[in-house]
């Protein structure tokens, strides 16, 4: 099954592009890999989770706007290279998660954009990956994550 199906069967639709909100382009090819610049949990210019994980969020919801981001990266990827299809394999994630001084489970929240993923690619699905928390993310966001595929020859 392809990928774009997959996320038709999971129930989910990817949202338009985001827009590259700085100096910056949100994707850049070179090779077979594509780098794609860091995504928040905003969909259609409105963000879907702020503030931080042990403050305003929980990991529950936090993994949720993981999700989101996921999603905006693949409309990027989409955007970028016209089909889903076209990702031999996700490479790397880093992921950010806005957090409360202490914070030590970011990796169950980036698990969120991960675990898609792996729904949508399988075993191709599965990346390297790193996940951290900090202070702060744009506009508030409670999540961003930013990823490298490996594209199809």
């Amino acid at each position: 099954m392809n990928p774009e199906a997959k996320l038709a069967e999971l129930g989910l639709t990817l949202p338009n592009p985001p827009a590259a909100a700085g100096s910056y382009v949100p994707t850049v090819r070179t090779g077979n890999l594509l780098y794609c610049a860091g995504t928040i949990c905003m969909v259609a210019g409105q963000m879907t989770h702020t503030g931080q994980v042990g403050g305003e969020q929980t990991v529950q919801t936090a993994n949720k706007a993981a999700e989101v981001c996921a999603l905006n990266t693949l409309a990027n990827i989409k955007a970028a290279v016209g089909s889903l299809d076209q990702v031999a394999r996700v490479v790397f994630v880093s992921g950010f998660v806005n957090a409360v001084n202490g914070f030590a489970d970011s990796p169950a929240v980036i698990n969120g954009a991960s675990d898609l993923f792996l729904k949508v690619f399988g075993e191709a699905g599965k990346h390297a990956r790193a996940a951290v928390a900090v202070n702060g993310l744009p506009k508030g966001s409670t999540t961003e994550i930013q990823v490298v595929v490996e594209l199809k020859s």
